[in-house]
């Protein structure tokens, strides 16, 4: 790489050595990078060390390589290698343009031909994002005490690429239908986690419900963008019974994630082998057992062995219906 400025290097070094271990960390420093305190020190004075030492410091501090090397951000680097690369295709292009003067019609045809296409391709996908982003729609597959339906069957959950196949084309199916209700409820966050807290903005959200092919069929889905973004394979399930109140009550709907499952003590939609549909509980593993814990304190806690659980995802949020 040419123009490394060292003095500037050794800066970025001591730096992140003054980050990781303190002004005075050197020997600390020198020993997690495997290498002895008056080598580092050397470093440190007037010389780059070596590349197995600079990605040992990379890998030690989370440091990118070439910032450390440059100061410059990757980002810095990708549009430097774009603008180097347009210069180098408008130099070819004049030059082509000098020595055979003949081709300009045919090099503005292809230019033409291709604003054409990008303008179709960026057509398209900005029409494929807002029909994405406008839908918002979480498909509501059943109840707790009745098992998950419509989707799938009550064993298995599909591997969350499938799962997103499968929920994308229910939607689909009934985005356009006519819409019986849509009603207001307020929604509550139960999994704390930056990517759900940061984009569910909105207290409220709709509860949709729309007519099915057969008569007296009703498909329910729960309008929220921000939980749709943020969970594109999230599906939702009426809760039957109050062992979760009184935070989460008889009648609410809670919202899951093929890709979020459950860790100890989040609430967490199970299922265990051998039982009727699945259950709403907190959550509690050890080597051999799962225990299904209830909030409400007239109910028991259920244990059952490590191998029966078949799934438990957590529950992202509840909405209130009453």
């Amino acid at each position: 790489m040419k123009n490394i400025d060292v003095n500037a290097t050794i800066g970025r070094i001591v730096e992140l050595r003054t980050s990781f271990s303190g002004p005075r960390g050197k020997s600390e420093f020198a020993r997690a990078l495997g290498i002895s305190p008056s080598t580092y020190s050397y470093y440190e004075q007037d010389r780059i060390p070596p590349v197995e030492t600079l990605l040992n410091i990379c890998e030690l501090t989370g440091a990118d390589l070439y910032w450390l090397l440059t100061g410059k951000s990757q980002t810095q680097k990708d549009k430097s290698q774009a603008e180097g690369g347009y210069s180098k295709v408008l130099n070819e292009v004049r030059l082509l343009l000098e020595e055979h003067p003949e081709t300009g019609d045919a090099l503005e045809a292809f230019v033409e031909l291709l604003r054409e296409k990008c303008a179709s391709e960026t057509k398209a996908i900005t029409t494929k994002s807002k029909s994405e982003r406008d839908r918002g729609w979480i498909p509501v597959l059943g109840r707790t005490a009745a098992g998950i339906v419509h989707c799938w069957g009550q064993e298995l959950m599909p591997e969350p690429s499938q799962a997103v196949t499968e929920l994308d084309s229910l939607v689909k199916k009934h985005t356009g239908k006519d819409i019986i209700s849509a009603n207001e409820a307020p929604v509550t966050v139960d999994l704390q986690i930056e990517n759900l807290t940061a984009n569910l903005s909105r207290e409220q959200v709709n509860l949709v419900r729309v007519k099915g092919e057969q008569q007296n069929e009703i498909f329910e889905f729960i309008d929220c963008r921000q939980i749709c973004e943020a969970f594109g394979d999230s599906f939702a399930l009426h809760i039957d019974g109050d062992s979760m109140s009184p935070r989460i009550n008889d009648g609410d709907i809670v919202i899951v994630s093929p890709s979020v499952p459950a860790s100890n003590g989040q609430i967490a939609i199970a299922k265990i082998r051998d039982q009727i549909g699945v259950t709403c509980k907190l959550i509690r593993c050890t080597e051999q057992a799962v225990h299904l814990i209830p909030i409400n304190e007239k109910y028991e806690t259920k244990i059952a062995g490590k191998d029966e659980l078949l799934w438990a995802l957590a529950v992202l949020c509840h909405i209130s219906l009453h």
